[in-house]
């Protein structure tokens, strides 16, 4: 049988439609992705890759080459399957499917499809010779008992796990590394010449060197010792490791920045606006490691003029080169207790795109002239040369402006007739802010405080004072005002963009808020206005937090994205970040949309187009979540460590999470979570009700909640997983009674002796097969994997 592919047997040349768009990315075009596709698709066959160049007539060694890298990223984009015939086919949507492999702890996993739908369970025995984040196409297998699409793997397109960080065993003539992060739980097997002289305990980075297959293990090599397991700093050094974090700067980086010197020069000063004698003044935090917004605010005739000064962050980090491709690379700052990894060097994270006091700094500004009802009637850009005044902080501006510190007051006199205009403003914009709905959670954030060593001393909570939301404020309209502007001029951008909540998540939240006797207006849309008026109508009530906290887990996450979906939380039709651009990638894009426009280019010669800042919308959006990731990872370790030499000591706490395996409580004052397993529950059956958040004893009528107060005791922590168990000393638990319904049947036969673990809704567990693990497996309730 001929290999050639029966069409185009007649020698009609194929025509690309897109032929135009490749002609103007490459100066050597070749055929496009959407005519490759129609070529497999009419062929009716998969193609090696000869046939394919064979059809277009490509044959010299530089378009077989650019045709083997195209085939290659369709490869990795899920587009196409190479399959062990060395051919290419297609990927048909209604049965093979690509996407993202997701681990588990547990050992099975998750695909989650390039196409958005839900995503497909991988069992054990799948995973195998997977491993996280790999991409692959899979087939799909079936439905399993949950209702899960259950997917068979048919291709492991692109590996992306090359090095892995962990704690290296030695057990009699095998050494193996067990890695940091727990999605990967295959062990890597490293042999004996690979060692790389370290020792047994240590944490090592080992290079994959073999992929697992479905019979075989891992296998690496140590590249590099970080150093002893419990050494100060370590958890840092481990998370940055295992979530693969960009922390060294690449040479070509290092050489565009050295010849930057600590000085704005006279030259990069003209042609702006001279702002230096405006006291403009930052208003930051104790502990702020940069400065990259200011503000100025005065009265005027029919309300107030705001100068928003932000660091000119794209003077410096042009379009495309080194330290531009790094920025993106990394896409945000990531902060750590007492450590940062910054999106930019410090020469410009701290030196020349930080605002410091009493020095010359480049800057972009948005003027804002609002009225009397904190409304907008004008703005405009511009770009700045501008000069700190004072480099103030949360705390002092607070007791000058609210508890009318004369010391303070007297210290910057200067300043003080600016300040009380910028809080008149604050207030103005407050109102309208509650006018139009915004969200305003009232949330509990947490300071570590070390000592020596990096031992945790205490846990504090930060207080938010009105400077925090007066700088907020101004924050928020100058983000306002910059998405109006890029849309009014009509230029790719990217924006922040929170949708409402979903549909499944809503009508969990009115279920539960039906338990409580509670509505919410706005019926399938509710609006922030709806849920403002819920959470001030419960404010007075004893269980207050307890809905707050639903209200705000019913919230969808917020991502960045060129699509004008809105911002929920901050009832804006368009919001953008612009304020940040030395930490956020975003707002240096947002940056230079509005520097294109102001040098009055159209739309069409901007560096990047709508397709461009999709990609960087996922893309930046995924790098948040790593470093989010990274830096709870970094927090959880320090608090389980701190808790180490707390065991068998008791404490208060508030459920803050009730599961189908357990409650997880805050202890009050200390702010550190743990899990009470439902096996340390009082004897009874328990069963899981996920939308009123509760746990319900079937013979007593006990029930935990959210928000319920308990008293626990420490009774083991583990530092490896980063777990912390509790047991339950006593407490005041509610009765079923007090339910309006309850649907739980009762069981029949004697009552039980002991108490019961649910896997789904409810089971038995032996008494006898006491539970190690703070955080039992998870799989019994979990439908989908985001």
């Amino acid at each position: 049988m001929s290999d050639s592919p029966d069409h185009g047997s007649d020698n009609k040349p194929y025509v690309d439609p897109y032929a135009a768009r490749e002609a103007e990315k490459y100066d050597k075009p070749i055929p496009s992705r959407e005519l490759i596709l129609q070529l497999i698709t009419e062929t009716g066959k998969p193609l090696r890759r000869q046939q394919i160049a064979e059809q277009f007539g490509l044959h010299s060694e530089e378009e077989l080459e650019a045709l083997r890298r195209r085939l290659r990223a369709m490869e990795r984009d899920g587009q196409l399957v190479f399959n062990r015939r060395q051919k290419y086919c297609l990927v048909n949507s209604q049965s093979l499917i690509a996407g993202r492999v997701l681990g588990h702890a547990d050992g099975f996993g998750f695909l989650q499809p390039d196409d958005g739908s839900d995503d497909l369970f991988l069992s054990p025995r799948e995973m195998r010779s997977l491993m996280h984040h790999d991409k692959a196409v899979v087939r799909i297998q079936g439905i399993d008992r949950k209702g899960r699409r259950e997917g068979g793997l048919v291709e492991i397109l692109e590996r992306n796990t090359r090095q892995v960080v962990g704690r290296l065993f030695k057990e009699r003539s095998i050494n193996y590394v067990i890695p940091e992060n727990n999605k990967l739980t295959q062990h890597v097997l490293i042999d004996k010449e690979d060692l790389y002289n370290a020792k047994k305990g240590q944490i090592v980075i080992a290079e994959i060197t073999e992929y697992p297959t479905s019979y075989s293990q891992p296998v690496g090599k140590i590249i590099e010792i970080l150093g002893d397991h419990m050494a100060p700093g370590m958890e840092i050094e481990m998370a940055i490791r295992s979530h693969e974090l960009p922390h060294e700067w690449p040479q070509d980086v290092q050489d565009e920045i050295a010849s930057l010197t600590a000085e704005v020069p006279e030259q990069a000063k003209q042609g702006r606006t001279d702002l230096r004698d405006i006291p403009l003044v930052t208003i930051d935090g104790e502990d702020a490691r940069d400065f990259d917004d200011a503000v100025y605010c005065q009265k005027t005739d029919k309300g107030w003029k705001l100068l928003v000064a932000i660091a000119d962050v794209s003077h410096y980090v042009e379009v495309n080169k080194p330290l531009d491709v790094e920025a993106k690379n990394r896409s945000t700052s990531v902060y750590f207790p007492e450590r940062v990894i910054p999106m930019l060097p410090e020469i410009l994270s701290n030196g020349l795109c930080s605002l410091n006091p009493q020095v010359d700094r480049l800057c972009m500004v948005c003027e804002l002239y609002i009225n009397q009802e904190g409304q907008v009637f004008r703005s405009r850009f511009f770009d700045a040369v501008m000069r700190s005044h004072a480099r103030l902080t949360y705390t002092d501006v607070s007791k000058i402006l609210v508890d009318d510190n004369k010391r303070l007051a007297k210290k910057h006199a200067d300043l003080l007739p600016h300040l009380k205009e910028l809080y008149a403003l604050y207030k103005v914009l407050r109102k309208q802010r509650e006018a139009r709905g915004a969200l305003d959670f009232d949330t509990q954030e947490t300071q570590i405080i070390f000592g020596e060593d990096r031992k945790i001393d205490e846990i504090v909570p930060r207080e938010r004072n009105d400077a925090h939301k007066l700088i907020e404020e101004c924050m928020i309209t100058a983000n306002m005002a910059a998405a109006r502007y890029l849309i009014r001029h009509k230029m790719p951008h990217l924006l922040r963009v929170h949708e409402g909540p979903g549909t499944e998540k809503l009508l969990n939240l009115r279920t539960f808020l039906g338990e409580a006797r509670l509505h919410m207006g706005g019926g399938a849309k509710p609006t922030p206005l709806d849920y403002m008026a819920l959470l001030e109508s419960v404010k007075d009530r004893e269980d207050a937090h307890l809905i707050q906290t639903v209200l705000l887990r019913s919230m969808s996450q917020a991502v960045y994205s060129p699509e004008k979906k809105g911002h929920f939380g901050l009832a804006l039709d368009a919001y953008a970040h612009f304020t940040s651009p030395i930490r956020r990638y975003p707002d240096l894009l947002v940056h230079r949309a509005i520097r294109h426009c102001l040098q009055k280019k159209p739309p069409e010669a901007f560096a990047y187009g709508l397709p461009d800042m999709l990609v960087m919308g996922e893309h930046c959006s995924a790098n948040e979540r790593r470093a989010d990731d990274a830096t709870r990872d970094v927090v959880s370790w320090l608090k389980c460590e701190y808790m180490t030499n707390k065991i068998g000591e008791e404490f208060s706490g508030l459920i803050s999470a009730v599961t189908g395996f357990g409650l997880f409580v805050e202890l009050q004052k200390i702010y550190v979570e743990g899990l009470i397993h439902i096996s340390n529950l009082p004897d009874d059956y328990f069963h899981f009700d996920a939308t009123s958040h509760q746990l319900i004893g079937e013979r007593t009528g006990i029930r935990y909640r959210l928000g319920d107060k308990v008293k626990v005791r420490v009774v083991q922590v583990n530092l490896d997983d980063r777990k912390i168990d509790f047991e339950l000393i006593n407490s005041n638990p509610r009765k079923r009674t007090s339910l309006k319904k309850d649907k739980t049947p009762p069981r029949k036969g004697p009552k039980p002796s002991k108490k019961t673990s649910p896997s789904g809704k409810s089971g038995r567990n032996k008494p006898e097969k006491k539970k190690q693990s703070s955080k039992p497996k998870k799989s019994s309730t979990r439908k989908k994997h985001k």
